[in-house]
């Protein structure tokens, strides 16, 4: 029997971005740091792998190649610099391109393509949100576009936090604007779902809406837009400077522009968002936002910083199915609760989602609350 049909398919899997795939030795320290075999799922990082390097079918269910949350555990721990996510993303690429993409995650990749946002709203809805608040439009004369992620444009509970972000913004009179309607999704869900090619045509409609208004600095409510635009988007031609909200907050706190005043007074546990650590390295700058609130007294997860547990959403897990013991988000609260925290804290809507449905199947709800760090902040102001 040949080979060569094998050696193809590991071929283009490099040729998609995968091409570190064949540093990997098989060490099995991906499998080991890997959440999923913590909650019994089938999933084997290692095994995806050597499936990969040696073309072998059978990784592109559900439960194989889009378990993975792309939370990059693995990727920092890797002794060979493998980069998994990337070969991850190859390999749904190549899935994509041949039209087998989970059946649940393509009407969220029609609703990006038709809508601009997975959320099949109404794409002149975006900026709904707004209403019956001043939010400046940005016209080319601020300094800052606040990007506001689909997710905080759309899902009620999320809007929450684009609303503190102007509170804020607004306090420390720092000069933004949005762009409300006219904006599209990052693009960030539709690439780690393999979709490459409407990925490569939003993120040059993206920089091209960018230019024709003038943005020269964007600053972020999400951490997928935030790894989106400054680490994916300069290979199409963005030379914008994009900050995550809490890097410009905590400028703006030590500047003295921002100054907390009223007392949150509880127990406060931090989520590392996967995006926001491991992938941009952004640790302290959110803790140090939440001990600037008075009162706050702050907690961490034994697993915290660079070996935090993913909270389950990313990579497209957002919107697939996972069974109540299997979801991450579910063991982080029950651990906020053996911690006496009052509250979960974070900064990524996909975390807030994920966390916020795991209190309330825990039973956990009335317990504890599940906040944004920019509502904590915007509410002591």
């Amino acid at each position: 029997m040949s080979l060569m049909p094998f050696l193809e398919v590991s071929q283009a899997i490099a040729l998609m971005g995968g091409d570190s795939l064949y540093q990997c030795m098989q060490c099995g320290l991906c499998s080991g740091l890997c959440p999923w075999p913590d909650v019994e799922s089938p999933f084997r990082t290692r095994k995806l792998m050597r499936m990969a390097q040696m073309g072998l079918e059978g990784f592109e269910s559900d439960e194989i190649l889009y378990a993975c949350t792309t939370c990059k555990l693995c990727v920092v721990n890797c002794p060979r610099q493998v980069k998994i996510v990337d070969v991850v993303r190859a390999m749904r690429a190549m899935i994509a391109e041949s039209g087998a993409t989970p059946p649940s995650l393509r009407p969220i990749m029609g609703s990006i393509h038709s809508q601009g946002n997975p959320w099949s709203e109404p794409a002149d809805k975006r900026e709904a949100w707004t209403e019956g608040q001043d939010v400046p439009r940005f016209d080319g004369s601020q300094e800052y576009l606040l990007f506001v992620c689909c997710t905080s444009a759309y899902e009620k509970r999320s809007q929450n936090i684009a609303k503190a972000m102007v509170k804020i913004l607004k306090a420390a009179g720092v000069s933004f604007g949005i762009i409300g309607n006219e904006e599209r999704c990052c693009g960030e869900a539709l690439r780690k779902m393999g979709d490459e090619e409407q990925f490569g045509n939003l993120a040059e409609k993206n920089i091209k809406l960018w230019a024709d208004k003038g943005v020269k600095k964007i600053v972020t409510t999400s951490p997928h837009s935030y790894v989106t635009f400054s680490q994916e988007y300069p290979e199409f031609g963005s030379e914008v400077e994009v900050l995550h909200y809490t890097q410009l907050v905590k400028q703006l706190l030590d500047e003295g522009k921002l100054k907390p005043a009223n007392q949150f007074a509880k127990k406060v546990i931090y989520h590392d968002p996967c995006y926001l650590g491991r992938h941009s390295e952004v640790y302290e700058e959110p803790r140090e936002i939440l001990k600037a609130v008075p009162g706050v007294e702050l907690l961490e997860y034994d697993r915290n910083r660079k070996k935090a547990l993913c909270c389950g959403g990313g990579g497209g897990r957002l919107w697939m199915e996972t069974e109540p013991e299997q979801r991450f988000s579910t063991h982080k609260m029950r651990q906020a609760d053996e911690k006496g925290a009052e509250v979960v804290a974070t900064c990524c809507p996909y975390c807030i989602s994920m966390l916020t449905d795991s209190a309330k199947g825990e039973n956990l709800d009335e317990k504890i609350q599940v906040l944004d760090v920019a509502e904590i902040l915007a509410d002591s102001l």
